[in-house]
């Protein structure tokens, strides 16, 4: 999440992203909610390949996340995004993952927004789709799927 979101309640984080404040946009400065790094860590270490689906569109962004997942110590994994006008479900498309988290983008209009509800319909019943309220983290989620 934004830096500016640190030590804010979740609600908080969400009117943060609405506004687009300043530190919303500054990717290479974000930081793990909560747990992130443990919780992540824990499903590696039992097996679950991990792979990022980023927010940006240019190798170039993707590099900021990048910087941020070795920064905070997230097992290391390929940064899957979206090139040529590709969609997030496009790319979830080719990368087929048998379990999809992603939050539920209050911020940026919901459920609308998410990646599995644009993802085709046959495809879509081989994936666990879980999704976390936005700036929630994945703290709460279960250690085994």
């Amino acid at each position: 999440m934004h830096q500016s979101g640190a030590n804010c309640s979740r609600d908080e984080r969400v009117k943060q992203s609405e506004r687009r404040d300043t530190s919303v946009l500054d990717y290479e400065n974000y930081i793990p909610i909560g747990d992130a790094v443990k919780k992540v860590r824990e499903w590696q270490k039992q097996g679950y390949q991990i792979a990022y689906l980023s927010s940006h569109e240019d190798a170039k962004d993707v590099e900021k996340d990048r910087t941020v997942l070795e920064r905070y110590d997230f097992p290391k994994a390929e940064i899957y995004y979206r090139k040529n006008g590709e969609s997030y479900a496009q790319v979830a498309e080719k990368i087929m993952p048998d379990i999809l988290i992603e939050d539920d983008c209050e911020s940026i209009g919901g459920a609308e927004e998410m990646t599995i509800t644009h993802i085709k319909r046959e495809i879509k019943k081989n994936i666990k789709s879980i999704f976390v309220k936005e700036f929630e983290g994945v703290d709460n989620l279960p250690d085994r799927f």
